[in-house]
């Protein structure tokens, strides 16, 4: 038999290449570790983000997202009037029309709970942009956010965990942790008493964290963006949430929606000289310029059971050419936590769609 051993003089010459591959390898594989939370369980991922949420609940609803569980299908169009052509590359900013597929949601994780709670309105959207390209958005009708990091958000959801002698997150570790963090306070204060539109078709959906824009010239500017509808503001009676009936939005955006199309024109605001880009808490001043580049119309309701949406994941770095993330942190938090959910739910099979059950919502 032929005598295919290397020469020592090659041997020595390949060991050094040998070397580098295996700790490329090692640190792959270190990555994957890592952003899977192997390596360091205490650690903060989506997967512990999302672990976190499940035990505040204290419960599972199978097949369902850890938050925002409860919502609605939209589609439509985008069309675009070409004024974002000089901010950003992307492709949507070109004049045209371009096909929308949406979600409007409230927070929270139970798919049944009643929409009489004073929290967030969220608008998951999905661009199709030629080429195989997209651009997927998640947004809140807030312009802030509750914590600046995942690490606090994961915090937040162990403080106000409830207890099982009262139901009730505990005093004490609830009022250190807001000691500890004035912005989530402040977010809490502004909840209270801020009004709270009285449809999903009449209020301001925020990106919330700061993006990078790159035009075609490769200027590069902070911005944060919002979608300002053509419906007439409205405001729910706070004093009455708790009488309200369990699916009243979700019926009233259905109602709404078989009126005709709904519209909300997108504004991008370009970053002031010293606006922070890092902290989804700080909201922006309001002398920013804002810049109309199109016009979002949704024409479509339908319930996750009979809609499209049920398996999207509204992930906010699935993004364009032309469109990259800031130095704030929530963005990789929430993209890992949505991805997190996804794969959960996933496992878990279809769940059964509250408003599909009812009144057959949404015929």
């Amino acid at each position: 038999m032929e005598n295919r051993s290397m020469p020592p003089k090659d041997l020595h010459a390949v060991l050094p290449r040998l070397a580098l591959i295996g700790a490329v390898l090692a640190v792959i594989a270190g990555l994957f570790a890592w952003a899977g939370g192997w390596l360091t369980p205490a650690r903060v991922s989506g997967g512990s983000i999302a672990d976190a949420i499940e035990a505040n609940t204290g419960k599972v609803f199978a097949g369902t997202r850890r938050a925002h569980a409860k919502g609605l299908c939209v589609s439509g169009a985008f069309v675009a009037n070409g004024a974002g052509v000089a901010l950003s590359r992307a492709p949507l900013f070109v004049a045209g029309t371009y096909a929308v597929t949406g979600r409007f949601s409230l927070a929270g994780p139970n798919p049944g709970a009643s929409d009489g709670r004073n929290v967030f309105h969220a608008l998951g959207l999905r661009f199709a942009l030629p080429g195989g390209v997209e651009w997927r958005m998640a947004l809140d009708h807030v312009p802030t956010f509750i914590v600046a990091t995942p690490a606090d958000f994961q915090a937040l959801m162990v403080a106000s965990t409830p207890v099982a002698a009262t139901g009730k997150p505990d005093p004490v570790r609830m009022a250190a942790f807001l000691a500890a963090h004035p912005e989530t306070a402040r977010f809490m204060a502004m909840m209270k008493a801020a009004p709270l539109p009285s449809s999903f078709a009449n209020g301001t959906y925020y990106s919330i964290d700061a993006f990078r824009f790159t035009s075609a010239a490769g200027v590069t500017q902070a911005v944060r963006w919002q979608f300002e509808p053509e419906d007439a503001f409205g405001e729910l009676d706070k004093s009455k949430l708790d009488q309200m009936p369990n699916d009243a939005l979700f019926d009233e955006y259905i109602v709404r929606s078989r009126k005709g199309p709904v519209r909300w024109h997108l504004m991008i605001v370009p970053a002031n000289p010293g606006d922070r880009t890092d902290n989804g808490t700080i909201a922006w001043g309001p002398s920013h310029r804002k810049i109309d580049v199109g016009t979002l119309t949704l024409d479509n309701a339908a319930t996750e059971t009979t809609g499209n949406c049920r398996d999207l994941v509204f992930d906010p770095l699935i993004l364009p050419p032309g469109v990259a993330a800031s130095d704030d942190p929530l963005l990789a938090g929430r993209s890992a936590a949505y991805s997190a959910s996804f794969r959960r739910r996933a496992r878990e099979g279809a769940p059964a769609d509250p408003l599909s059950i009812h009144q057959g919502a949404a015929k």
